[in-house]
């Protein structure tokens, strides 16, 4: 349904039949006011597994003018991210420069892969945070694993916090990224003093 080049555009691929292309050409300026929302949702089975919102505001004009085949370009104006540290506005200078992460297309199996056949080690991973995890905890799960490190989700009865752990250098493949977390599991404690817990709703 939608598509996003190399320079952050993105371009939508409704089906023939829907009503958008026709709505454009009757638009006083042959543009359409737009919002699109983009959700991304943890892989892992965890409590409140959104990790962020994308708001996208801009006009949806057709791809090429002139022609009204379905495929329809947004040209943007406005990009809103939210996360559980808040909302913050994105440049749109800064969405045209962003770069894909490595691991996206690989992040969800390779976070089912360490919850399914690997739990105990990111319980271990875990601990390694030493007074930076809050007592308490029931259940540890990969919550998200980008080129610089690897996040995980700690669960208590009546909550959550997240620790993130940053690799020591970045990685541009999947087999860099395991490698990595080897070396975390194995490296020595004070080896992670960059441990930090991003967001907390345990109840003491």
């Amino acid at each position: 349904m939608h598509a996003v080049d190399s320079r952050g555009r993105i371009s939508l691929h409704p089906p023939a039949d829907s009503p958008l292309a026709a709505q454009i050409a009757t638009a006083p300026r042959g543009s359409l006011a737009a919002l699109l929302d983009f959700t991304d949702v943890a892989a892992t089975a965890v409590r409140d597994r959104v990790r962020a919102r994308v708001t996208v505001s801009g006009w949806l004009t057709p791809q090429e003018p002139g022609r009204i085949d379905g495929r329809l370009r947004l040209d943007t104006a406005r990009v809103t991210l939210r996360t559980a540290a808040g909302a913050a506005e994105v440049g749109l200078d800064e969405v045209a420069l962003a770069e894909p992460d490595p691991l996206a297309v690989e992040e969800a199996a390779m976070l089912t892969h360490l919850a399914d056949a690997h739990g105990e080690l990111m319980a271990e991973l875990a601990v390694r945070a030493g007074s930076r995890l809050p007592p308490g905890v029931l259940r540890t799960a990969p919550f998200a694993l980008d080129r610089r490190g690897i996040t995980l989700r700690c669960e208590y009865r009546r909550g959550h916090c997240d620790l993130r752990f940053p690799f020591p250098s970045e990685v541009r493949d999947p087999m860099e990224a395991g490698e990595q977390v080897r070396r975390l599991l194995t490296a020595p404690r004070c080896a992670h003093p960059h441990a930090t817990e991003a967001r907390s709703r345990a109840a003491n």
